[in-house]
Protein backbone atom coordinates (compact mmCIF):
# COMPACT_ATOMS: atom_id res chain seq x y z
CA UNK A 1 0.00 0.00 0.00
CA UNK A 2 1.42 3.39 -1.06
CA UNK A 3 2.09 5.78 1.83
CA UNK A 4 0.99 9.39 1.25
CA UNK A 5 3.12 12.07 2.86
CA UNK A 6 1.43 15.12 4.27
CA UNK A 7 2.48 18.77 3.81
CA UNK A 8 4.59 18.76 7.00
CA UNK A 9 6.65 15.83 5.78
CA UNK A 10 7.18 17.44 2.37
CA UNK A 11 8.32 20.68 4.07
CA UNK A 12 10.77 18.80 6.31
CA UNK A 13 12.26 17.03 3.27
CA UNK A 14 12.68 20.34 1.49
CA UNK A 15 14.45 21.86 4.49
CA UNK A 16 16.85 18.94 4.68
CA UNK A 17 17.69 19.27 0.98
CA UNK A 18 18.37 23.00 1.23
CA UNK A 19 20.44 22.69 4.43
CA UNK A 20 17.97 24.69 6.55
CA UNK A 21 16.84 21.97 8.91
CA UNK A 22 18.87 23.50 11.77
CA UNK A 23 16.65 26.59 11.75
CA UNK A 24 13.70 24.61 13.07
CA UNK A 25 12.62 25.77 16.54
CA UNK A 26 14.62 23.84 19.19
CA UNK A 27 11.36 22.88 20.89
CA UNK A 28 10.35 21.01 17.71
CA UNK A 29 13.82 19.47 17.22
CA UNK A 30 14.58 18.49 20.81
CA UNK A 31 11.23 18.39 22.49
CA UNK A 32 10.03 20.91 25.04
CA UNK A 33 11.72 19.33 28.03
CA UNK A 34 15.14 19.10 26.37
CA UNK A 35 14.91 22.63 24.98
CA UNK A 36 14.48 24.06 28.47
CA UNK A 37 18.10 23.22 29.10
CA UNK A 38 19.38 25.32 26.18
CA UNK A 39 16.95 28.22 26.12
CA UNK A 40 18.53 31.32 27.76
CA UNK A 41 16.89 32.04 31.08
CA UNK A 42 15.90 35.45 32.33
CA UNK A 43 18.58 36.92 34.63
CA UNK A 44 17.79 36.17 38.26
CA UNK A 45 18.21 39.82 39.25
CA UNK A 46 15.39 40.77 36.87
CA UNK A 47 13.02 38.79 39.04
CA UNK A 48 14.47 39.34 42.47
CA UNK A 49 14.50 43.12 42.72
CA UNK A 50 10.70 43.12 42.38
CA UNK A 51 10.44 40.35 44.95
CA UNK A 52 12.17 42.60 47.50
CA UNK A 53 10.05 45.65 46.71
CA UNK A 54 12.31 47.62 44.38
CA UNK A 55 10.92 49.23 41.25
CA UNK A 56 14.10 48.57 39.25
CA UNK A 57 17.29 46.53 39.59
CA UNK A 58 19.89 47.67 42.08
CA UNK A 59 22.91 48.94 40.17
CA UNK A 60 26.26 47.37 40.98
CA UNK A 61 28.61 49.71 42.80
CA UNK A 62 31.87 50.67 41.10
CA UNK A 63 34.84 48.41 41.73
CA UNK A 64 36.85 50.29 44.33
CA UNK A 65 40.11 48.83 45.66
CA UNK A 66 40.27 48.58 49.43
CA UNK A 67 42.73 51.11 50.82
CA UNK A 68 42.74 51.34 54.62
CA UNK A 69 43.07 54.83 56.04
CA UNK A 70 46.25 53.81 57.84
CA UNK A 71 47.90 53.35 54.45
CA UNK A 72 46.94 56.81 53.17
CA UNK A 73 49.77 59.32 52.80
CA UNK A 74 49.87 61.60 55.80
CA UNK A 75 47.55 59.42 57.87
CA UNK A 76 47.11 60.78 61.39
CA UNK A 77 48.10 58.89 64.50
CA UNK A 78 44.56 59.17 65.86
CA UNK A 79 41.67 57.76 63.82
CA UNK A 80 39.51 60.31 62.00
CA UNK A 81 35.80 60.66 62.69
CA UNK A 82 33.73 60.33 59.51
CA UNK A 83 30.05 60.50 58.62
CA UNK A 84 30.57 60.91 54.88
CA UNK A 85 33.11 59.56 52.40
CA UNK A 86 34.53 62.05 49.89
CA UNK A 87 33.88 60.27 46.60
CA UNK A 88 32.34 60.94 43.22
CA UNK A 89 31.18 57.35 42.94
CA UNK A 90 27.35 57.20 42.97
CA UNK A 91 27.19 55.20 46.21
CA UNK A 92 25.84 55.43 49.73
CA UNK A 93 26.78 53.08 52.56
CA UNK A 94 24.18 51.13 54.54
CA UNK A 95 25.08 50.49 58.17
CA UNK A 96 23.25 48.71 61.00
CA UNK A 97 23.96 48.76 64.72
CA UNK A 98 23.86 46.48 67.75
CA UNK A 99 22.84 43.09 66.32
CA UNK A 100 19.42 42.63 67.88
CA UNK A 101 17.70 41.90 64.55
CA UNK A 102 18.42 38.45 63.17
CA UNK A 103 15.84 37.92 60.45
CA UNK A 104 16.89 35.05 58.15
CA UNK A 105 14.99 36.75 55.34
CA UNK A 106 17.46 39.62 55.54
CA UNK A 107 20.22 37.09 54.81
CA UNK A 108 18.26 36.02 51.73
CA UNK A 109 17.92 39.64 50.67
CA UNK A 110 21.66 40.32 50.99
CA UNK A 111 22.41 37.18 48.99
CA UNK A 112 19.90 37.72 46.19
CA UNK A 113 20.57 41.43 45.69
CA UNK A 114 24.30 41.07 46.39
CA UNK A 115 23.74 43.93 48.79
CA UNK A 116 26.78 45.45 50.56
CA UNK A 117 26.07 46.23 54.22
CA UNK A 118 28.17 46.98 57.31
CA UNK A 119 27.17 45.70 60.75
CA UNK A 120 28.47 47.39 63.91
CA UNK A 121 27.97 44.72 66.57
CA UNK A 122 27.67 45.00 70.35
CA UNK A 123 28.63 41.77 72.09
CA UNK A 124 26.00 41.92 74.83
CA UNK A 125 23.30 42.27 72.14
CA UNK A 126 24.64 40.23 69.22
CA UNK A 127 26.33 37.31 71.01
CA UNK A 128 23.29 34.99 70.97
CA UNK A 129 23.12 35.39 67.20
CA UNK A 130 26.73 35.29 66.05
CA UNK A 131 25.91 32.36 63.76
CA UNK A 132 23.47 34.63 61.93
CA UNK A 133 26.16 37.26 61.48
CA UNK A 134 28.64 34.62 60.33
CA UNK A 135 26.23 33.85 57.48
CA UNK A 136 26.07 37.52 56.55
CA UNK A 137 29.85 37.81 56.72
CA UNK A 138 30.15 34.85 54.34
CA UNK A 139 28.05 36.87 51.87
CA UNK A 140 30.41 39.84 52.10
CA UNK A 141 28.87 41.90 54.91
CA UNK A 142 31.33 43.99 56.90
CA UNK A 143 31.55 43.15 60.62
CA UNK A 144 32.72 46.09 62.74
CA UNK A 145 32.99 47.19 66.38
CA UNK A 146 30.21 48.76 68.49
CA UNK A 147 31.64 47.98 71.99
CA UNK A 148 31.03 45.15 74.43
CA UNK A 149 28.15 46.59 76.47
CA UNK A 150 26.88 49.62 74.50
CA UNK A 151 27.99 52.18 77.07
CA UNK A 152 28.33 55.79 75.89
CA UNK A 153 32.12 56.29 75.75
CA UNK A 154 32.36 60.05 76.30
CA UNK A 155 33.37 60.81 79.88
CA UNK A 156 34.51 57.29 80.73
CA UNK A 157 38.13 56.88 81.85
CA UNK A 158 40.67 55.57 79.36
CA UNK A 159 40.74 52.09 80.92
CA UNK A 160 36.97 51.75 80.66
CA UNK A 161 36.85 52.91 77.05
CA UNK A 162 39.72 50.68 76.07
CA UNK A 163 38.06 47.68 77.70
CA UNK A 164 34.85 48.33 75.75
CA UNK A 165 36.60 48.71 72.40
CA UNK A 166 39.45 46.22 72.68
CA UNK A 167 37.18 43.74 74.42
CA UNK A 168 34.85 43.69 71.41
CA UNK A 169 37.82 43.40 69.06
CA UNK A 170 38.81 40.23 70.89
CA UNK A 171 35.28 38.80 70.95
CA UNK A 172 34.70 39.37 67.24
CA UNK A 173 38.01 37.78 66.42
CA UNK A 174 37.24 34.75 68.57
CA UNK A 175 33.65 34.29 67.42
CA UNK A 176 33.71 35.45 63.78
CA UNK A 177 37.38 35.48 62.85
CA UNK A 178 37.50 39.22 62.14
CA UNK A 179 39.55 42.05 63.59
CA UNK A 180 37.57 45.22 62.82
CA UNK A 181 39.20 48.40 61.56
CA UNK A 182 36.09 50.54 62.03
CA UNK A 183 34.36 51.56 65.25
CA UNK A 184 31.01 53.21 65.85
CA UNK A 185 30.67 54.63 69.36
CA UNK A 186 27.24 53.98 70.89
CA UNK A 187 24.90 56.97 70.54
CA UNK A 188 27.62 58.70 68.49
CA UNK A 189 29.25 59.62 71.81
CA UNK A 190 33.01 60.14 71.88
CA UNK A 191 35.73 62.39 73.24
CA UNK A 192 39.53 62.67 72.79
CA UNK A 193 40.00 59.69 75.12
CA UNK A 194 37.83 57.60 72.77
CA UNK A 195 40.17 58.37 69.88
CA UNK A 196 43.21 57.34 71.92
CA UNK A 197 41.59 54.12 73.09
CA UNK A 198 40.35 53.28 69.60
CA UNK A 199 43.81 53.82 68.12
CA UNK A 200 45.36 51.57 70.76
CA UNK A 201 42.83 48.86 69.83
CA UNK A 202 43.76 48.95 66.15
CA UNK A 203 40.85 51.07 64.91
CA UNK A 204 41.51 53.18 61.81
CA UNK A 205 38.30 55.29 61.78
CA UNK A 206 35.34 56.23 63.97
CA UNK A 207 32.23 55.97 61.82
CA UNK A 208 29.16 58.09 62.50
CA UNK A 209 26.41 58.85 59.95
CA UNK A 210 25.09 61.79 57.97
CA UNK A 211 21.65 60.26 57.39
CA UNK A 212 19.55 58.05 59.64
CA UNK A 213 16.30 56.29 58.89
CA UNK A 214 13.55 57.01 61.43
CA UNK A 215 9.84 56.12 61.38
CA UNK A 216 9.27 59.57 59.86
CA UNK A 217 11.83 59.00 57.11
CA UNK A 218 15.47 59.93 56.58
CA UNK A 219 16.84 62.67 58.80
CA UNK A 220 20.18 64.40 58.24
CA UNK A 221 22.73 65.56 60.77
CA UNK A 222 23.94 68.39 58.52
CA UNK A 223 24.09 69.46 54.89
CA UNK A 224 21.41 68.99 52.23
CA UNK A 225 18.31 67.03 53.13
CA UNK A 226 18.76 64.39 50.48
CA UNK A 227 21.18 61.57 49.87
CA UNK A 228 24.38 62.39 48.04
CA UNK A 229 27.42 60.33 46.96
CA UNK A 230 29.45 59.06 49.90
CA UNK A 231 26.76 59.38 52.56
CA UNK A 232 26.93 56.93 55.46
CA UNK A 233 23.38 55.91 56.37
CA UNK A 234 22.29 54.43 59.69
CA UNK A 235 19.32 52.11 59.22
CA UNK A 236 18.13 52.37 62.77
CA UNK A 237 17.12 49.60 65.19
CA UNK A 238 13.69 48.08 64.94
CA UNK A 239 10.87 50.09 66.46
CA UNK A 240 8.14 48.28 68.42
CA UNK A 241 5.61 46.97 65.93
CA UNK A 242 7.65 48.59 63.16
CA UNK A 243 8.61 47.10 59.79
CA UNK A 244 11.41 44.50 59.68
CA UNK A 245 14.95 45.42 58.73
CA UNK A 246 14.60 44.25 55.13
CA UNK A 247 11.68 46.62 54.54
CA UNK A 248 13.53 49.54 56.09
CA UNK A 249 16.53 48.81 53.90
CA UNK A 250 14.32 48.84 50.81
CA UNK A 251 13.00 52.23 51.88
CA UNK A 252 16.55 53.60 51.89
CA UNK A 253 17.40 51.91 48.60
CA UNK A 254 14.38 53.52 46.93
CA UNK A 255 15.52 56.93 48.19
CA UNK A 256 19.03 56.24 46.90
CA UNK A 257 17.80 55.10 43.49
CA UNK A 258 15.71 58.24 43.25
CA UNK A 259 18.95 60.24 43.53
CA UNK A 260 20.76 58.06 40.99
CA UNK A 261 22.73 56.24 43.69
CA UNK A 262 23.29 52.65 44.74
CA UNK A 263 24.79 50.84 47.75
CA UNK A 264 28.57 50.57 48.10
CA UNK A 265 30.83 48.62 50.44
CA UNK A 266 32.06 50.94 53.19
CA UNK A 267 35.18 48.89 53.91
CA UNK A 268 36.38 49.50 50.35
CA UNK A 269 36.41 53.25 50.94
CA UNK A 270 37.70 53.55 54.51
Amino acid sequence: MRRVRGPAAVLASALLLTGCAQSVDPIERLGKKAAEGVRPSRPAADRRYRHWGLARPLARSPVHPARPLAAHPGARALPPVVDHVPTRDPVVFLTHDDGAERDPRFVDMVRELRLPVTLFLTDSVAAPGYRHFARLRALGAGIENHTVDHRAPAGLPYAGQRAEICGQQDRLRARLGVRPRLFRPPYGSYDPTTLRAAADCGISALVLWRAALTPAGLVYTHGPHHLRPGDIVLVGPEEPAGPPLRERVVRVLREAQGEGLTAGRLEDYL
